[in-house]
């Protein structure tokens, strides 16, 4: 492949803003594996090869020292495999990998039970009981999520099965310093303001939250200049009737967290409020019905966040990709091995 003519055609399928180009994206991924002492020396890892931010998965394995990372590559509508073949290649080029990346298009029984570590992203997934079965013996499962957050809408990976199998697994510290994925949370939610029309300094926000979400949120809003109103939930929200905003970020439940009901009391009380929604679904009918207006104005798959990490840069993408592997890290060694500070990686489950 000409070098030119492979990064542009790599450079199509990254975000098109100037911080998603390969060289930035190498650059952040062996920063990553730096500060956070990533290790695979030898170990074979299953992931998967994909486009934007998350072409660095393969890649961060790699730089690790993996023997080998075999990385499974589909068609979406984001490109095809070759392009996927390419991106991959650019990036891991530009890094200074020292061995090529495995790109695969279907996992034989073969290639699963060769795996010393397993991600759980998204070409993967499910990571179904005839999955689990045929991981080897000593084989491990990261999750790229906080231990809490499972459950809650998502079904990728069978816990239970991966329990029966013997197989470790555990999710990843969001918080840890050298992670550092929440704190993105701010400027995720600054962003959603922004993209719906509203300047976060000087707006008056109500924010939905109960879960650990929360801080962030709160504290991002704050140093932006807005007014903050937070609740658990919309029944004990004790605030004046001018509200520019109603920032939902609550748990998943099955059903809307905000329904026909709330929909009702947020046109009562606050009228010309936007909903905001971060997480927690959300009824856009109702919300539509009841003349309330609403952002994004397309939902996520339920369960799912209404932006993405990567809406703010690539960072939060790198850093909990490297994060996850750096829990495969940590599962890999025995149990009396590993340090405190191994342990502060893996949110237990």
């Amino acid at each position: 492949m000409n070098g030119v003519a492979g990064v542009t055609e790599a450079r199509q399928l990254t975000d098109p803003r100037p911080g998603f180009t390969p060289a930035r994206l190498a650059r952040l991924a062996r920063r990553a594996v730096a500060d956070l002492e990533l290790d695979l020396t030898g170990r074979v890892v299953l992931t998967e090869a994909a486009t934007g931010a998350y072409v660095v998965t393969p890649v961060i394995a790699a730089l690790a020292g993996a023997a080998r990372v075999i990385a499974l590559a589909k068609e979406t509508r984001y490109g095809t495999v070759e392009n996927v073949r390419s991106l991959t290649d650019t990036v891991a080029r530009t890094a200074g990998t020292r061995h090529p990346i495995e790109i695969v298009t279907a996992l034989t029984p073969d290639l699963v039970g060769a795996a010393d570590i397993v991600t759980n992203s998204g070409h993967l997934r499910p990571i179904d009981a005839e999955f689990a079965a045929r991981l080897k013996p000593g084989a491990v499962v990261p999750l790229m999520v906080e231990g809490w957050e499972i459950g809650l809408g998502r079904a990728d990976v069978d816990l239970a099965a991966l329990r029966s199998h013997g197989i470790a697994h555990g999710g990843t510290n969001e918080h840890h310093s050298r992670v550092g994925v929440f704190e993105h949370h701010r400027a995720m939610v600054l962003r959603l303001l922004s993209d719906c029309g509203i300047a976060a300094h000087g707006a008056n926000c109500v924010v939905l939250c109960d879960n650990p979400f929360e801080p962030e949120i709160v504290d991002g809003l704050v140093h932006a200049g807005a007014q903050v109103h937070y609740a658990r939930s919309l029944d004990t929200v004790n605030t004046p009737r001018d509200v520019d905003a109603v920032i939902v970020a609550l748990r998943p439940r099955g059903l809307p967290v905000i329904g026909a009901h709330e929909a009702r009391r947020i046109a009562a009380r606050w009228p010309g409020a936007v909903v905001l929604q971060v997480w927690g679904d959300i009824d856009r009918t109702s919300l539509e019905r009841e003349g309330v207006p609403f952002w994004p104005a397309t939902g996520p798959a339920p369960g799912h966040m209404a932006i993405l990490p990567s809406a703010v840069g690539p960072e939060p993408i790198v850093r909990l990709q490297a994060g996850g592997l750096k829990v495969g890290q940590v599962l890999l060694m025995p149990p009396e091995l590993r340090t405190d500070e191994d342990k502060e990686y893996v949110d237990v489950l």
